[in-house]
């Protein structure tokens, strides 16, 4: 998949992998926003401001949730 090919010219199967690898992304984001918004600042490892902005990607949400979020005590 070269990234300089138009979305409109690759073939179907990889338009509709792109589609759905973005679609999960973007849920993934969005879980991730919605988790920071719930949950309480002392739950959480630095500035909920910092880890949203950070979050706005797959990446960053990806961090947030290995390193963001402190162990919650409740399961142990």
């Amino acid at each position: 998949m070269g990234s300089s090919t138009p979305f409109r010219e690759r073939p179907p199967a990889q338009r509709a992998l792109l589609t759905v690898l973005i679609a999960v992304a973007v849920a993934f984001v969005l879980a991730t926003e919605r988790d920071i918004q719930r949950r309480p600042a002392d739950q959480i490892r630095g500035r909920k401001l910092l880890w949203r902005a950070l979050s706005l990607n797959a990446l960053g949400a990806i961090a947030y949730r290995r390193w963001g979020r402190r162990p919650d005590t409740a399961d142990a």
